[in-house]
């Protein structure tokens, strides 16, 4: 008898799992289907390895002081987190948001917050294989990194991460899929080529004062500083600290599930 009683009891309420669980889990499905995705590798491996090549056999960046490659792999990494956190995270939050998938995830204990913390999770994690893969062929054509500023690096890597990722939440959650697929894709070029990211912004007038206070900017001469000087660029974390902050208190105020 006691056994039956025992059955008929009710079941305990369902409850949300703690904040830091469910955003690791969040994170965990964003990395795996980033990794089945053979556009978002070609994206976050493939493009950023073609950069390198190209500006190491060009000899683009080699200078009478500093071989090309020294400045060229900190580019790239930059690139690289560009191209994962706010290409990447970009183009696929828009057509989630087409396809209903964060409609259902609205109807979780979730919240954008969570959604922000949890693609920022993938975005690390996929940056960790970026880095080791980008790393490892700019070993082998010759880098020589400044082991002193690995730590500065890392910082100025997880801050674009997260500056990113933000930028891109906030145009894939307020535009319609094909603008955001256009724009973060345009910004990726401009931001890459003339935005200081890959390339030190040149020294052209007015244009190199207002360039420096972009994200893109501030990540590639933090990366630069660090793995070129093993030193910390100050006033380059300050912007790319403050484009963070803007930026995700942005992208939880104005994304829109549907």
């Amino acid at each position: 008898m006691s056994g039956v009683e025992s059955s008929l009891q009710p079941a305990r309420a369902a409850h949300a799992q703690p904040l830091v669980r469910r955003v690791l889990s969040q994170g965990g499905y964003e990395t795996w289907t980033a990794l089945k995705n053979g556009e978002q590798l070609l994206v976050s491996i493939i493009l950023p390895l073609l950069a390198l090549f190209g500006t190491v056999w060009t000899g683009l960046l080699d200078t009478p002081t500093t071989r090309g490659i020294d400045l060229a792999a900190p580019g790239v990494l930059a690139l690289a987190v560009l191209s994962s956190a706010f290409t990447g995270q970009g183009i696929a939050t828009a057509f989630e948001r087409r396809y209903g998938v964060l409609a259902y995830l609205s109807t979780t204990p979730l919240g954008p917050a969570g959604l922000l913390l949890g693609k920022a999770l993938s975005v690390l994690t996929l940056l960790t294989v970026q880095v080791t893969v980008i790393g490892g062929v700019g070993l082998a054509l010759g880098w020589r990194p400044d082991l002193a500023g690995i730590s500065w690096a890392a910082l100025f890597l997880i801050c674009g991460a997260a500056t990113f990722t933000a930028l891109g939440l906030l145009i894939a959650g307020t535009t319609k899929p094909e603008a955001t697929l256009a724009l973060t894709n345009l910004l990726w070029v401009l931001l890459g080529a003339l935005g200081g990211a890959v390339f030190p912004v040149p020294d052209v007038g007015i244009w190199s004062a207002l360039a420096a206070f972009l994200p893109s900017a501030a990540l590639g001469d933090g990366l630069r500083a660090a793995l070129l000087d093993g030193t910390l660029d100050g006033p380059a974390l300050l912007i790319l600290l403050g484009w963070a902050i803007l930026a995700t208190l942005a992208a939880v105020r104005w994304f829109r599930w549907r």
